[in-house]
């Protein structure tokens, strides 16, 4: 479903390079939960916007359903992050100020989708999902953390992903309210036969992974079966420009 292949991502910073993935090589199959477990700035998020397509890698593959993503068109591209693979992140909050949470939704579906009218059934069924109904009028901007967290997911269900790209969902501050929502993003993860991916600097939201990756100090292990052991950089590793 999604592999990397001699993945490198570095940024420039004046008259040098930082690296935050150096040749990574791993594959990910259809159906797994995937946890990938890191320190803040351990390169994870970076790992998952090349996953999903936001960002381009330095240099290496990275293919989706055997397809490389830098081979695609912006349009492909475009599409691919609408209907193919969601992702998620803390910084996914951006309602105007008098937008409804069943518009915010239903507006992820974007200007190629349906009509209005269906798009907020769409909508409400998936805030039924993720145990949002009763706020699907509200304000998005009044909603709780660990509520936007569930209006976030229900904007990414409603285009029925294959792959859930999901960054950080430790923010929630409460224990019991962010064990909910693991709980919650496995179990549709299960029913719905989707690829789940979460990346985390705790290993509580990573229990139950089928596939287990770490980023840090400079290697990524998978705990597969097949044992692959891939080489990253050590942290902040910084390279004279080249």
């Amino acid at each position: 479903m999604l592999s990397f292949e001699s993945v490198s991502k570095r940024y420039p910073d004046g008259g040098r390079e930082i690296v935050v993935l150096d040749g990574v090589s791993f594959e990910i199959h259809a159906g797994v939960f995937v946890g990938i477990f890191g320190t803040r700035r351990s390169g994870k998020s970076t790992l998952l916007r090349l996953a999903a397509g936001i960002e381009a890698p330095s240099s290496g593959t990275v293919r989706f359903d055997g397809r490389d993503l830098a081979a695609m068109s912006a349009v492909e591209r475009e599409r691919l992050l609408r209907y193919g693979v969601a992702f998620m992140s803390p910084q996914d909050w951006s309602p105007s100020p008098t937008e409804r949470v069943i518009d915010h939704v239903a507006l992820s579906l974007g200007s190629g989708g349906p009509a209005m009218r269906e798009a907020r059934r769409r909508a409400r069924s998936v805030l039924a999902r993720v145990g949002m109904t009763s706020c699907a009028d509200e304000f998005a901007r009044s909603l709780s953390l660990v509520d936007r967290s569930r209006v976030v997911l229900a904007r990414a269900l409603i285009r029925a992903p294959a792959v859930l790209l999901v960054d950080e969902p430790a923010v929630i501050p409460s224990l019991s309210e962010r064990d909910q929502f693991c709980g919650l993003l496995r179990s549709i993860a299960d029913e719905q036969s989707v690829t789940l991916v979460v990346a985390s600097e705790e290993m509580t939201p990573l229990h139950g992974a089928g596939m287990l990756l770490s980023i840090g100090d400079g290697e990524l292990c998978s705990t597969e079966e097949q044992g692959t052991v891939v080489r990253l950089p050590r942290r902040h590793a910084e390279r004279s420009g080249r």
